[in-house]
């Protein structure tokens, strides 16, 4: 079975602030924002360069 997996990364202090509040504009939990925009970029990698092989996934 797959596990999910954890992404701990850091940011400044200024643009944390920043991202909470686009998030409380959008609706959504720091959390949720985060994976919103990283979903954005694969659909915008996937439209130019076609979709990601299964098997070239690691």
């Amino acid at each position: 079975m797959k596990r999910d997996k954890h992404l701990g990364i850091t940011i400044s202090g200024e643009m944390h602030r920043r991202l909470v509040y686009i998030s409380e504009y959008e609706g959504r939990s720091m959390s949720g924002q985060i994976l919103h925009l990283i979903q954005s970029c694969i659909r915008s990698f996937e439209k130019e360069h076609g979709p990601i092989p299964e098997e070239d996934l690691k």
